[in-house]
């Protein structure tokens, strides 16, 4: 069974009247939601099956830690996550990103960072097929 899912308006709300909300000249939002391809299929062209489900975990202390460091980044001022657990079906979120920072091009390359981090360091994601 899968978590609720934050709303990204309240998120965008507390966001702007956070302490730093004044240095942010842009948010950026990422939500990654499990899709009926299998991730083979899509990065490296190999036929699989559909994709049912997903089974989701993560390291909660690594993604605290990398929350930290985001915030450390030049021009970063408002980093929130919130990352699914448990067998996820297809078009269920399983991670929601929201940053804030003073310039375009730095908070492009804080989302990209972050979730890249997240991704390839602290989930487990294991495909069940149909």
């Amino acid at each position: 069974m899968s978590k609720p899912e934050p709303s990204m308006d309240q998120w965008l709300a507390e966001a702007k009247a956070s302490e730093n909300a004044d240095k942010c000249g842009m948010f950026l939002t990422h939500n990654g939601v499990v899709r009926a391809t299998a991730k083979a299929q899509v990065r490296e062209g190999q036929e699989m099956p559909a994709v049912s489900q997903v089974e989701f975990s993560y390291d909660a202390e690594g993604l605290e830690a990398a929350v930290a460091e985001a915030l450390t980044w030049d021009g970063v001022y408002y980093v929130k996550v919130w990352l699914n657990e448990g067998v996820c079906n297809v078009g269920d979120s399983l991670m929601y990103v929201l940053i804030g920072a003073d310039i375009r091009p730095r908070c492009i390359d804080a989302l990209q960072n972050l979730v890249g981090k997240i991704k390839n360091e602290l989930v487990v994601e294991k495909e069940i097929y149909a």
